[in-house]
């Protein structure tokens, strides 16, 4: 015997990870039945928010369709409602996308016999479904069905058209590049419709209301233009019925059962109208995609290809409109950071302004860039902390990149960088014939010989160069040229420094600490009086020597004190065995007036190398100057 028909589940939700899975045997069993297989398909889906009443109105599609034969095919008063599950209450009901099993056939005017399909979906905005499960199932409903009823409550509210947007530009991303309007028949099913006395219940007062709603303004915003226009540009065609409300019973008794009896006249009366009239043989469209009918057997591929699609990670995944507003505002204002340090990076060194030393030049790279961070932070931003931190971290790297680009930029300005190579190639030249000399004077023919072969590669190497530049030929050998030469002179210099004493003679200062220290000036001035004399902070940081320059390797931020004795604060916190600096912005009271000035605190414990004591001790006024 064969299965009694019902509800068949065809594309379920994992709710863990989100996914989507298509239950390929069971839309099997109903597609490629031999009856239709053959047979071009019309789908009908109903879908929209959840708890509307979706089911509930598929039921009495499925009843008309079972007794359209009869005159009254509503049935019997005190009669049941029976079909797709529903029933009364705030949960949802339905998940993912149901078909009914039976495929009930109907015969055109002009002959043809058509296969009819009645689908359900579940629900969207839910509390358990994310913005992509909800974009998903309407999509693929909407790019599977020939008439799509957008079943909406009391009104078209223009978030019901934003998410309209959002649902069917999601599914036109995933079909192929169409040239037609990618879906065909779209009905917005206004229910609970409060307001006949302007606008009548049915087709005739909805297509009135929705060409008031959907009309395009010039004088509208650019933003409600483009809604209006999108929904235009999907859809072959677009209706609207208005369905008044089914009565108090339906909606607040517990046992409602779907008996007629208990609904308000007026509904009965308009479904009588509206099912009918939707399901009327000559009106219902068949399914086509890029403007070939498409049959049962072509409608199961059509399902595996697009699930596949939304399996994948081919398509962006849709956002709500909080994050997607929280990511625009992030990227506006990494870019404006971004902007604000090229400008003053720019007045620098840039377009035709002289070349500036490499260390002034780091010097300007650490405050400017320190002035973008603080500007990126100072911008109200939506989505909080955690959710800014990645475009803070986004734009640090963007601002290392147009270091590096303005560090070369600079760099080509340099005359020495530009000769570099033929500068050490001469000099080489003039150290070999000297040395070649010598060596011929005290009587060393053959090591002066050598020199000599060596001289002349030098010479050979040097008017190689000069040739490529000229030429612009044999770039490859040019850059090899270029790479030794870098790395005698780098040799040499090596060699230079390990002959000098080894004392430091520069500072540089991490980006990291100069932001911390930024950071707690900005704070501090933005406090009041009373916490400013009260909470004092300071920047602690680690220095080292590297034989050119001293470093501040690490900074943290911690409290001075709130009272008490601020030294014994530090003596807790001082490693025992390193010389260190504490920075300390302190704000002091005159005669005269209030002032501010930067403190260092420096101890080296008394197992320290006395170099090093000199080394950190002579460096404290350079330190200084590299906070502004």
């Amino acid at each position: 015997m064969p299965a009694e028909p019902g509800a068949v589940q065809i594309v379920t939700v994992n709710k863990e990870d989100h996914s989507f899975d298509l239950d390929t045997k069971a839309l099997e069993r109903i597609l490629l039945a031999p009856k239709v297989r053959d047979m071009e398909v019309v789908v009908l889906s109903v879908a929209g928010a959840f708890r509307k009443g979706k089911s509930f109105l598929l039921d009495f599609m499925l009843r008309y369709m079972h007794r359209k034969s009869e005159q009254d095919w509503l049935g019997r008063e005190d009669e049941p409602l029976t079909g797709f599950s529903w029933r009364g209450g705030s949960e949802p009901e339905t998940t993912g996308i149901q078909l009914w099993s039976e495929v009930f056939t109907v015969r055109k005017n002009d002959g043809k016999e058509v296969a009819v399909l009645l689908m359900d979906t579940q629900g969207a905005f839910d509390s358990q479904s994310t913005v992509k499960d909800c974009a998903t199932i309407f999509a693929l409903s909407t790019m599977t069905s020939s008439v799509q009823i957008y079943n909406l409550s009391q009104n078209i509210q223009e978030d019901d058209l934003q998410q309209l947007q959002l649902f069917t530009e999601y599914g036109r991303l995933a079909m192929d590049e169409i040239f037609l309007k990618p879906f065909q028949s779209l009905m917005f099913l206004i229910r609970d419709w409060s307001f006949p006395y302007e606008y009548s219940y049915g087709f005739k007062g909805g297509s009135q209301f929705l060409d008031k709603r959907l009309q395009v303004k010039e004088t509208q915003h650019q933003e409600l233009q483009s809604v209006r226009k999108h929904i235009h540009s999907c859809f072959t065609s677009i209706s609207c019925f208005l369905l008044p409300h089914p009565g108090l019973k339906v909606a607040t008794h517990p046992s409602f059962q779907g008996q007629l009896c208990d609904v308000a006249p007026e509904f009965k009366t308009e479904l009588r109208s509206f099912i009918p009239m939707l399901l009327d043989p000559d009106r219902l469209a068949v399914k086509e995609i890029n403007g070939n009918k498409v049959t049962c057997r072509g409608l199961m591929e059509y399902f595996k290809s697009y699930i596949k699609i939304y399996q994948g990670e081919d398509l962006p995944h849709p956002k709500s409109m909080l994050q997607a507003t929280a990511e625009a505002n992030n990227l506006a204002a990494v870019a404006s950071a971004k902007d604000q340090y090229y400008r003053n990076m720019e007045k620098v060194c840039g377009g035709d302004l002289p070349y500036v030393a490499p260390d002034s030049l780091l010097e300007k790279h650490n405050f400017l860039k320190s002035e973008a961070l603080h500007h990126f932070s100072s911008i109200k931003k939506m989505g909080g902390k955690d959710f800014c931190a990645p475009y803070q971290a986004q734009l640090n790297v963007e601002l290392n990149e147009l270091w590096e680009s303005f560090s070369k930029h600079n760099e080509s300005k340099n005359l020495f960088s530009a000769f570099r190579t033929p500068a050490v190639l001469f000099v080489l030249v003039c150290l070999l014939y000297v040395l070649s000399a010598l060596l011929l004077f005290i009587g060393l023919s053959s090591i002066s010989f050598a020199c000599d072969c060596m001289l002349g590669l030098a010479l050979i190497a040097m008017l190689t160069w000069g040739f490529i530049r000229y030429s612009g030929q044999y770039r490859n050998v040019g850059t090899a040229i270029d790479q030794a030469a870098g790395l005698v002179l780098e040799q040499a210099t090596e060699m230079l420094n390990k002959s000098r004493a080894q004392t430091a003679s520069g500072v540089t200062v991490n980006d990291a600490v100069l932001t911390i220290f930024n950071d707690m000036k900005v704070r501090k001035a933005q406090c009041s009086e009373d916490d400013r004399k009260k909470r004092k902070k300071a920047v602690l940081f680690c220095l080292s020597c590297d034989n050119k320059q001293i470093i501040v390797e690490e900074g943290r931020e911690i409290l001075v004190c709130d009272e008490g004795d601020p030294f014994l604060t530090f003596v807790q916190m001082l490693p025992p065995n390193d010389c260190r600096y504490a920075l300390y912005d302190a704000t002091y009271a005159t005669n005269e007036t209030k002032k501010e000035d930067l403190v260092f605190i420096f101890w080296a414990p008394e197992n320290a190398p006395l170099k090093s004591k000199m080394i950190y001790a002579s460096s404290k006024d350079a330190i200084k100057k590299k906070f502004p």
